[in-house]
């Protein structure tokens, strides 16, 4: 079991979203959650600047007139969006026991047809989030002043919903976010791995993110992250209960009985998962627990089990993070070094320079157009790093292809470092 001291409330430990560059370094080098993921060390500490810093330095004035927008996908297909509502009845919720059943939120993003015109409206464009959502995450980031959450909930996405699948059959892959944030925070990642041929399911765990939309107006809020905090719950709970939740997931989208019309279009023997802090500890963890899960990833997450002695039956996995005193080798994260000699199949660690624990998800977007500050990276190289490495990974073992870029240091990617301790 990895462990990790409990030294701030899970909401306050968001602020690694938005601290300033000054105190951005601070916040990458300690093991800030969503990094409910990587132990804390006592060497370095955490992030001690007050919540009102961010809201108070970057003035409303900063925010763009214009509407904020996510990159475009870079494959050949067209993206298709369909929301999900999920029950399993065969366990209880974990963290709200008088909720009854698991619930979970599940945003597919697919490879659809390209439109050709009339006949037929063409499909409206999926939405990013409810302005509740956004809301709930402003307000637990203290960023309600400088960031709109109207205009936070409209970021202009490039799917459309429930629009006529691509014909064929597609990779299926599993995207679970950060502890605290949602599953739209990896939207544009899901929507480039749609764009080149695979079936994303964006994963949302019930009470495990600031605000998460339910179907009949509900709104949960992250019980989670006060069990966590302030109860003492281990945070293996939460990515045990990830492993299980995605097993649902691939139940119900492959099985027998597949709750979707997209299941057709699914090919259930290539499955891979990958994550962001806490949901890239889950994807391991879902590994060991799911055969059917043949590929992982990692983004800037701590591990949060130690892999069984058999490791993970030869199937390849990649960490994929901050190039910091953090995740390089010997960094402060201890579960990397304790995890990369058990991966016993193809496996890379990589770190990228000038990245921030967020860099991985869609905050280098919204900072950027919001006037939030941000780290060295600049938000085109986070967003090109990420989709680049993470669509490689997927290509080279879901689909058989040849990606040189995962072989070593390239000109083209030169803030991505290869290390092979």
């Amino acid at each position: 079991m990895v462990t990790r001291t409990r030294t701030a409330t899970a909401v306050a430990l968001l602020c690694a979203l938005a601290l300033p560059v000054s105190t951005a370094a601070t916040a990458s080098a300690s093991a800030v959650a969503p990094r409910l993921s990587a132990p804390s060390s006592p060497s370095v500490p955490a992030p001690a600047a007050p919540r009102s810093s961010v809201a108070s330095s970057v003035p409303a004035a900063f925010v763009s007139a214009a509407r904020a927008e996510l990159p475009a996908p870079t494959g050949p297909y067209a993206v298709g969006s369909s929301v999900l509502h999920l029950v399993d009845r065969s366990r209880p919720d974990p963290w709200v026991r008088e909720a009854g059943a698991r619930e979970l939120m599940v945003t597919l993003h697919y490879p659809a047809a390209r439109h050709s015109g009339p006949p037929g409206p063409r499909p409206a464009p999926a939405p990013y989030a409810t302005t509740e959502e956004a809301r709930l995450l402003l307000r637990g980031l203290n960023l309600e002043q400088a960031v709109p959450a109207a205009r936070l909930a409209e970021m202009r996405t490039h799917s459309r919903r429930d629009a006529r699948p691509a014909r064929g059959r597609h990779p299926l892959v599993l995207l679970s976010p950060g502890f605290g944030v949602s599953r739209y925070t990896l939207t544009h990642l899901a929507e480039d791995l749609a764009g080149r041929g695979y079936v994303v399911a964006s994963v949302d765990h019930a009470y495990e993110s600031l605000g998460t939309a339910m179907p009949g107006g509900r709104v949960l809020t992250c019980e989670a992250c006060t069990a966590v905090e302030e109860g003492g719950v281990d945070e293996s709970l939460v990515t045990a209960t990830r492993a299980d939740d995605m097993s649902f997931v691939i139940d119900r989208l492959t099985g027998r009985h597949a709750v979707t019309k997209y299941a057709a279009m699914i090919d259930k023997r290539q499955i891979g998962m990958a994550g962001h802090s806490i949901g890239g500890a889950a994807a391991a963890t879902a590994m060991v627990a799911d055969r059917r899960i043949g590929a992982g990833i990692n983004m800037d997450g701590g591990f949060q089990e130690e892999l069984p002695s058999g490791g993970l039956g030869g199937r390849p996995f990649m960490m994929l993070g901050t190039d910091d005193a953090v995740h390089r080798p010997g960094g402060s994260d201890t579960s990397w070094n304790t995890v990369w000699p058990a991966l016993d199949g193809w496996k890379r660690w990589l770190t990228v320079a000038g990245s921030e624990h967020f860099t991985f998800s869609d905050s280098p977007v919204i900072s950027r157009h919001f006037g939030l500050p941000q780290p060295p990276l600049p938000a085109d190289r986070a967003v090109a790093i990420t989709r680049t490495y993470v669509a490689s990974f997927l290509d080279v073992h879901l689909r058989g292809m040849d990606r040189p870029v995962l072989d070593g240091p390239t000109a083209a990617q030169p803030e991505v470092r290869f290390h092979r301790p």
